[in-house]
């Protein structure tokens, strides 16, 4: 017997423990009937049902997140990978397409990378519990020169000397390979839908071969063509560069100087000042000895100004005052003429014995700055180039592809670094001639190459080009039929497509896919729409590779095999964006699983000059249409003070260190990479986010509290069969169909959410539904009818009947965003209980469709319940109150009174004063309470009493201490306690019943 006593005292214990590790609520712990405040032995313990599940407190995620990967990756039903077999079922279902933008094969991924990811991730599940056909293929940009420079970085000089094209790009393929296999395990760690089984890589021979086939649609409309012309040029890269591979850091400081030239022969307007100067300025001094021209605005007003020993200058109206400060000399207008007055002049280069024009330039020419003409140098300049084609002028570029003067520029130069000391030379040159006016500092955006952090410069080169000229208007009206999310990207890309003249394609480099081309030895160019053709079927065999490993001979069609000698194969490698931007070719239309145009791109807001463009170009330019029917941005990811990271400042956020915790594991614990999608979901990603330790923590927070309140309604459901329990809609009690009148709202703004890409807005509609609906008022009330019932009685059966469809709802909701927790709830759930019967089947929660029928419950007395919602808080408030001050330990040891309660409110709240059916509806057990008096006179006096002017409800509440005897099973006061018709004199009526009905013995407490 000693024994047996010990063993229910244990059991008591532990059924105690179990039920606080479940209450929803911290705070209404405190206040709430039942067991929760059970501190001593408790006979009818055992009586009472309490939830019981698999399902951890703790996810433990760094352990249970692989696990669910690896059902998902071999499903046991044996039907193979989750996104095989949904493939597979909903073969004839709409179609999905978010095209991956490729990430670059060459380092680690970052938490950009992250956010990134994670939000197509968001999109695709969704689409999939929509019912659509996803197909999202991974893939990975692999050419170009990042990964070209990491090979070598890894090689000693002599051997990068002896390096041969065909030798570097076998181990550039090898470092992209090694790295796509990296990155491709971070980001399905990261729980990303996909097939990486079969991701693109743009060195793939199917990929590179779409490419070629894209060049050459694009070459025979006419689009593309060789000329010599200035472009974005990298010294330290030593190849050509578009401008979405430039960068422009803050505060690059120039050396400017203002230079005189000497009039050699001036224009009628100024033949009285043959001794006239025209003053120009420019923060690239280094161009001097390609100057072949001195451009004016022929609308702007000109003056002839007496400088003192500087002689006579030529310089704009309006810029006079400026550069007599800067000079410190007094400038006195002794004439003024229009620009277009002084075109036909002609002056002599200070360096070299050369004349040159003063010629009419465009709108380009301004009086914000410098002295209002512009030294021209078509070979360096985009203006100038312009200008200098208009007027036949040459175009010189003495500077080599390392960024040096060639034999050009002169002995005195040849040799010398353009940007370091033969920038000095050219101002110590200028200045030994008497030309020099004045040397200075000037702070400006100055391009920047992105990779390797260094200046570049405007260098005319040979050149391959696609003229937007043909199709611009083209892809400026097929932006008007793309759906910009935010809408403020259409004008973004607007502005880079109207502004866009010539894109530079080549680039001179080993690593990526050659333009197809050959040249005889005057340069003339060998490229047909047979030849490129040709030279498709090889690369689709072979890959890339083979126009370095094959001969001329070979890589020529039949026809032309015969004059193999004549040709040469071309070395320009094509631009990385070029690559990329044929990917809708190469992917898209190029697989049978996929759709063109895709229906989404989703990248970050720097890829409307980017991929964003480049796609769009090439498209329009060969198809006459736009890649992709939505666009998607985001912004970047800077740390929780707004500051960019850097490795520097400590500020770095590493995605593996929030899913499997730092070295540390207390300052940085394994969050689980659920946690970091809640992050991604809590922001408004259209601009830039923020992420750090508080940050993080904050978010798992809201993690938790999910979590929890999904695990209390998984353990209340575990004798639930839907089939048989659940209780139809007209027969559930008011306060359950207020509940799934609430549910259904939900479930409306979720969809919402989800639909306009707001997933800011679907966490937060979960949340507070989780917390304030269900945790804080349902499932708070719900705990009598769940643990006091009889197994079967009513009031408990409709309390599961709800909570299922909330566990369903809060589970389908989260699944795009939560997608472990909501697999993990998944298989936590008993069959029986059901999670609805939309969607293919399957032992996964993706083979479900979001349930739509749980938001078509009507809104179930709003005003009412409205008021009793208030009515509770006001409660809470008052009871809280008496608990501090040790009046009242529980709530049910309390008796509210609800004052001021005339009219309309009156008749509502004293109708809830007695539920005789169930239960349920009854004041007392919605506020947790033993006794509630609702009177028309006020009781908002005292010490624990809220006047009407301080409660949500407008009513004044006074609490007191409960009448009545207190029931040892349930807790509430009750007058029934110890009736004669009790067989149990410590039990109130209802749990008398109850434990009669179920043959329940009372337990008594054992003494050891």
């Amino acid at each position: 017997m000693l024994l047996m006593r010990f063993a229910l005292l244990m059991l008591s214990l532990c059924l105690i423990r179990r039920v606080q590790s479940f209450s929803p609520s911290p705070l209404r712990r405190t206040l709430a009937s039942g067991p929760l405040r059970a501190k001593k032995f408790n006979p009818y313990a055992a009586s009472v049902r309490l939830p019981d599940t698999t399902f951890g407190q703790r996810a433990n995620a760094k352990v249970r997140e692989p696990e669910i990967q690896a059902f998902w990756s071999d499903l046991p039903d044996g039907s193979g990978p989750l996104h095989r077999r949904l493939s597979s079922d909903r073969e004839g279902s709409e179609k999905f397409i978010l095209h991956d933008g490729p990430p670059y094969a060459n380092g680690d991924l970052h938490i950009g990378h992250a956010l990134n990811k994670i939000l197509k991730d968001f999109l695709n599940r969704w689409k999939l519990m929509a019912g659509y056909n996803v197909e999202y293929v991974p893939g990975w940009d692999t050419h170009g020169l990042p990964i070209e420079l990491k090979v070598l970085q890894t090689m000693k000089s002599k051997e990068r000397q002896a390096l041969t094209p065909i030798e570097l790009r076998k181990k550039a393929a090898s470092f992209a390979k090694e790295t796509v296999e990296k990155q491709s395990k971070s980001f399905q760690r990261y729980g990303i839908y996909g097939d990486f089984s079969n991701p693109y890589l743009t060195l793939q021979p199917e990929f590179e071969a779409a490419q070629i086939k894209v060049f050459g649609e694009m070459f025979e409309k006419g689009h593309l063509y060789r000329g010599r012309k200035p472009v974005h040029w990298s010294p330290s890269s030593r190849t050509a560069l578009a401008e979405a591979e430039l960068e422009y850091p803050p505060s690059h400081t120039s050396r400017s100087i203002y230079v005189a030239f000497p009039l050699d022969q001036p224009s009628s307007a100024l033949s009285e000042y043959k001794d006239a100067k025209v003053a120009i300025w420019t923060t690239t001094p280094w161009t001097m000895p390609a100057n072949m021209a001195v451009a004016v605005n022929p609308d702007l007003s000109y003056d002839v100004v007496d400088a003192g020993p500087r002689g006579h200058l030529i310089v704009a109206s309006d810029l006079v005052p400026s550069l007599a400060s800067k000079l410190g000399l007094e400038l006195k207008t002794v004439k003024t003429v229009s620009g277009a007055d002084i075109v036909g002049s002609t002056y002599s280069h200070p360096l070299y014995e050369r004349k040159a024009p003063v010629l009419a330039g465009g709108d380009y020419i301004t009086t914000d700055s410098g002295t209002g003409l512009v030294h021209t140098a078509p070979g360096h300049g985009a203006e100038d180039y312009l200008t200098g084609l208009k007027a036949g002028l040459e175009v010189l570029s003495p500077v080599d592809d390392a960024g040096r003067f060639t034999s050009e520029a002169g002995s005195r130069f040849e040799g010398m670094d353009v940007l370091g000391d033969g920038n000095k030379e050219c101002i110590k040159a200028l200045d030994e001639t008497g030309a020099l006016l004045l040397e200075e500092d000037y702070e400006h955006k100055y391009p920047y190459d992105w990779r390797t952090k260094k200046p570049t410069i405007f260098r005319a080169t040979s050149q391959w080009f696609c003229s937007c000229e043909g199709f611009r208007d083209d892809a400026m009206s097929a932006i008007g039929d793309v759906n910009w999310v935010p809408s403020v990207g259409r004008n973004r890309i607007e502005s880079f497509v109207k502004g866009r003249n010539d894109w530079c394609i080549s680039r001179q480099r080993s690593w990526g896919v050659p333009i197809p081309v050959f040249y005889d030895e005057k340069g003339d160019v060998l490229a047909t729409p047979e030849t490129i053709k040709h030279i498709e079927g090889i690369f689709k065999e072979h890959g890339s590779d083979a126009w370095w490993e094959m001969e001329v001979s070979d890589l020529l069609p039949d026809s032309l095999k015969a004059e193999a000698d004549k040709w040469t194969k071309g070395t320009d490698t094509m631009d990385v964006w070029f690559d990329s931007g044929s990917s809708w070719a190469g992917v898209v239309e190029g697989r049978s699983e996929l759709s063109y145009p895709a229906d989404v791109y989703l990248e970050g807001s720097d890829q409307h000059r980017g991929w964003f463009q480049s796609s769009l170009l090439t498209s329009v330019a060969a198809r006459g249409q736009a890649p992709y029917k939505t666009v998607i941005t985001h912004g970047f990811v800077l740390d929780e003070k707004g500051y960019k990271m850097s490795k520097s400042l400590g500020n770095v956020v590493s995605p593996m260190e929030v899913i499997e915790g730092g070295n540390n594991q207390k300052l940085k614990p394994a969050y689980g990479v659920d946690l970091l999608r809640l992050w991604v979901a809590s922001c408004d990603y259209s601009g830039d986010v923020r992420v750090g330790d508080a940050i993080l923590k904050q978010s798992f927070e809201s993690y938790r509290k999910l979590r929890n309140t999904a695990r209390y309604m998984i353990g209340n459901l575990g004798d639930y069969e839907a089939s048989t329990h659940a209780v139809p809609y007209d027969d559930l009690p008011d306060l359950d169909k207020h509940l799934l009148g609430v549910l259904s709202e939900v479930m409306k703004e979720v969809e919402e959410g989800y639909e306009t890409y707001d997933y800011s807005r679907v966490l937060q509609a979960l949340l507070r539904f989780c917390s304030a609906d269900l945790s804080n008022f349902y499932l708070d009330i719900a705990k009598d009818r769940l643990y006091i019932s009889a197994t079967d009685d009513f009031r408990r059966r409709s309390a599961q009947t709800v909570i299922a469809a909330a566990l369903e709802g809060v589970t389908m909701a989260m699944a795009p965003i939560l997608p472990h927790m909501a697999e993990d709830i998944n298989l936590n759930l008993p069959a029986a209980a059901g999670m609805g019967s939309e969607g293919e089947g399957g032992p996964s929660v993706f083979q479900r469709r979001f349930p739509k029928r749980l938001a078509e419950f009507p809104s179930h007395e709003p005003e009412v319940w409205s008021l009793v919602r208030a009515v509770r808080d006001d409660a809470n408030q008052v009871l809280e109150l008496a608990r501090r001050a040790k009046v009242i330990g529980s709530s049910t040891e309390a008796r509210i009174a609800l004052g001021g309660a005339g009219g309309e409110k009156g008749e509502v709240l004293r109708a809830l004063l007695k539920d005789v059916d169930h239960q349920v509806d009854e004041l007392k057990f919605i506020l947790m309470i033993s006794q509630v008096d609702v009177v028309e006179d006020d009781v908002g006096e005292g010490d624990y009493a809220l006047p009407s002017s301080s409660t949500s409800s407008g009513l004044s509440v006074r609490v007191a201490k409960a009448s009545g005897i207190k029931c040892e099973r349930c807790w509430f006061f009750d007058e029934t306690v110890g009736a004669e018709s009790n067989k149990a004199s410590d039990l109130c009526e209802r749990c008398d019943g109850v434990c009669n009905d179920m043959g329940f013995v009372k337990a008594e407490e054992a003494h050891v």
